[in-house]
């Protein structure tokens, strides 16, 4: 074809040259026709969403407004029923609705202070004197605002503007003053021994003068006046958590629960009563329970420190290291003064590979409490792992020199020892420890009985003074000084627990019971516990011993010692399933390393007829602790089980090596 016979639209697009003008022009319309569509569904939902805007709009800025005189009402009645947050915000509506009604003021005040709110108390209490409330009226709370600010200045600046005849409140934020100033806790006490005296039925004051006798150890006292509190303020959550501590303290984890319950049924963002029960609930092993009341802890303050260590704890204890770290961290180091604090932050350094920082903070602790043996074995440990063995036996020493030294602490020294560790081996191997001294204080008498001599009531520096005397061999001035202490604080539990361990030391271990059950009436916890059921055994006791130890797990399920002693008494008893069981339970929570739980799971499975696992409980003790007589026994009872009678036998033979004459060992290799 030639182009000029060729159509004029050819070779080209045919999609772009067709044929059919018309049809584009119907597509444009069609285009048109969808646009304007769209446009007129965006128009429509934008005026659906406006008037949704509008409406909400009206219905918030239409809100009637706040009535001042029902609000401070609501306030009040918030107040009488124990909700402080509840009153607080009521307060704060009012004084906002009427910011010139000096009422309104001072209940903002008050509801803040209730809170730990210092600033905006003081704040308010500004403007309440603006509005004519005479300054008189505003000096205790004003004291009261300035104390949590930590302005003792200030604090004191507002009680020397007080009149000579003082109220409750007056008195009672006087004596906290005293306290701060360093004049003592005995100078509290009786201070506010004095203003309930004068007003018996001020809640706040037995409140208070219960916390004082409780944080000094006189349960007795603390017992009278949280229970005072709690009678002339049923509804109170300060009286209410105080009253649970102190029943916990005395009875144990579960007795002290309805209470912390009841005052977060009153308030249910009380940041006291959160931070106990979340403790409570932790000790007992409910961890998520625990973990709850730690976040309304926070959301009632937030940024707690005491929330956040109980997280740490609680993540320490299932293992999630990282996790319990970084809550530590979010403390920011309000909490560093704490033993428990001290303790956690170096387990947690140790367990991440940082035996450098363990041993920092774990240095710290030793110094806080130097008689404290776990304290110094765990810093021992962390000295030997970055190599600073001379500093390991430094601070292993005063366990050592005792009798009673654990296997656990000698081991540590055989490893760190560099020259001949014959002795300390030998003292392993025969796994024999006597009675329990008392340890030996660094500082001399003199300086201890000075410093007793300024508080003779207080049972932190009388007890120094008797351990000192009675370390330095002079039992009968020990004695005589912790008679003294027990008649001027009958109700303190460490007294009677000072004086039980007299009477113990000097062989007087009848006598000594009853010391240790008042202790254990004013202060049910392991020491006391421990004390009591010893002493029970040792005189021949052993249903009394065994009541005491079943109360005691009624109340505390997951104590350690507790169960560790229950499952020796069952094994003791023969009853071994039972004793199986508890000992499979302390080795989920402590772990594979124990040698000693090792060494018991062995002899019950052993003596339960399974010697397959027998014989793998024994060898993981074993290959712990190759050199220890008990161990070395055990494993031959494992084999026996097991019927290796030749692996036993030898087992046995090197356990009587190590122990020579062991009657139970000779007993064992006997029935072999």
């Amino acid at each position: 074809m030639s182009e000029a016979t060729k159509p004029p639209y050819a070779g080209r697009d045919r999609r772009r040259s067709t044929p059919y003008p018309m049809l584009r022009r119907k597509r444009r319309i069609w285009r048109r026709r969808s646009i304007r569509r769209r446009i007129r569904i965006v128009a429509v939902l934008a005026a659906i969403a406006l008037a949704i805007a509008g409406l909400l709009t009206l219905l918030y800025s239409g809100s009637p407004p706040v009535d001042p005189a029902q609000a401070l009402r609501r306030a009040s009645l918030a107040l009488e029923a124990g909700n402080y947050h509840a009153a607080h915000d009521q307060a704060r509506q009012a004084a906002g609705a009427a910011p010139r009604s000096g009422q309104a003021q001072m209940m903002l005040a008050r509801t803040s202070l209730l809170l730990g709110q210092g600033v905006t108390a003081e704040a308010a209490l500004d403007r309440a004197l603006v509005d004519g409330v005479p300054r008189v009226r505003t000096l205790a709370d004003r004291a009261e605002a300035r104390l949590l600010l930590g302005n003792v200045a200030g604090a004191q600046d507002a009680v020397n503007r007080m009149p000579a005849e003082r109220d409750a409140a007056m008195m009672r934020v006087a004596a906290q003053l005293r306290a701060r100033q360093g004049k003592g806790g005995a100078v509290l006490r009786r201070s506010l021994e004095q203003l309930v005296a004068r007003f018996p039925n001020d809640a706040r004051g037995w409140t208070d003068l219960g916390r004082s006798r409780f944080g000094a150890g006189d349960m007795d006292g603390a017992t009278q006046a949280a229970a005072r509190a709690v009678a002339l303020a049923p509804a109170d959550p300060a009286a209410l958590t105080l009253q649970g501590e102190v029943v916990r303290a005395r009875y144990g984890l579960t007795a002290g629960l309805p209470w912390f319950r009841a005052a977060l049924a009153r308030d249910a963002y009380y940041h006291p009563a959160l931070i106990q029960y979340a403790a409570t609930l932790g000790d007992l092993g409910r961890a998520s329970d625990a973990v709850a009341a730690t976040r309304t802890a926070l959301i009632s303050e937030p940024g707690s420190p005491e929330a956040l260590y109980l997280q740490a704890v609680i993540a320490a204890r299932a293992g999630q290291y990282a996790l319990a770290q970084h809550a530590l961290q979010l403390t920011g180091g309000a909490l560093a003064a704490r033993p428990s604090v001290a303790l956690l932050d170096g387990a947690l350094a140790y367990a991440q590979g940082r035996p450098q920082r363990a041993v920092r903070v774990w240095s710290r602790l030793v110094t806080m409490q130097p008689m404290n043996v776990a304290a110094r074995r765990l810093l021992a440990l962390a000295q030997i792992g970055i190599g600073d063995r001379a500093a390991a036996l430094a601070t292993l020493r005063p366990i050592l020199s005792r009798a009673d030294a654990d296997g656990y602490a000698l081991r540590l020294a055989a490893i760190a020892q560099s020259g001949d560790s014959s002795e300390l081996i030998d003292r392993i191997a025969k796994a024999q420890r006597s009675d329990a001294a008392i340890f030996r204080s660094d500082r001399p008498v003199g300086d201890l009985a000075l410093a007793a001599g300024g508080s003779p009531t207080d049972p932190t520096y009388a007890l120094g003074l008797i351990r000192g005397l009675a370390s330095h061999g002079d039992q009968a001035a020990a004695l005589q000084k912790v008679q003294a202490l027990v008649r001027a604080s009958p109700g303190a539990a460490v007294a009677q627990m000072a004086y039980g361990d007299m009477l113990a030391v000097t062989g007087r271990m009848t006598e000594a019971v009853g010391p240790y059950a008042r202790a254990a009436n004013l202060t049910f916890d392991e020491p006391a516990m421990l004390r009591l059921i010893d002493a029970y055994q040792r005189i021949g006791q052993s249903r009394a011993a065994a009541t005491a130890l079943g109360l005691y797990l009624s109340q505390n399920s997951q104590s350690l010692p507790a169960r560790r002693l229950l499952a020796a008494w069952q094994m003791a008893a023969g009853q071994w399933d039972d004793a199986i069981e508890m000992l499979e339970g302390l080795r989920t929570q402590l772990g594979p390393g124990d040698i000693a739980l090792l060494h018991n799971l062995a002899i019950a499975y052993a003596e339960s007829g399974d010697g397959v696992v027998a014989r793998r409980y024994a060898a993981a003790a074993y290959r712990l602790d190759p050199m220890n007589a008990g161990v070395a026994d055990a494993y031959g009872i494992a084999l026996a089980a097991n019927g290796e009678e030749a692996g036993a036998r030898q087992l046995f033979d090197k356990a009587l090596a190590l122990a020579p004459g062991d009657p139970v060992i000779l007993r064992h290799r006997a029935a072999l």
